[in-house]
């Protein structure tokens, strides 16, 4: 039953975070709108936001563990919107 438990904590956490940080700040037209509205934010929360982890550190699920991260400079740093500019990640330009 244990398992069952956890999942349920990491699902309504994950509901939460879904909803303050994209439904509740957007007008939802239908069905079709919040499945792909959903559909992006997950894609965002999967790949591009950071979740804290092992040692309190803060990565992206993409990163590379092996890379110790350092200081960029500004103008090396692109912006990618999601969810019209709602979602902002960045990301080093190449």
């Amino acid at each position: 039953m244990q398992s069952t438990a956890s999942s349920n904590a990491y699902a309504e956490r994950f509901v939460r975070t879904a909803r303050a940080e994209c439904t509740d700040q957007m007008l939802i037209v239908g069905e079709r709108h919040l499945r792909a509205i959903l559909s992006d934010y997950i894609g965002h929360y999967n790949t591009g936001c950071s979740h804290q982890g092992k040692g309190m550190e803060l990565r992206a699920p993409d990163d590379d563990p092996d890379v110790i991260a350092s200081p960029i400079p500004a103008a090396r740093i692109q912006r990618h919107a999601r969810l019209a500019g709602l979602i902002n990640e960045y990301r080093q330009a190449a």
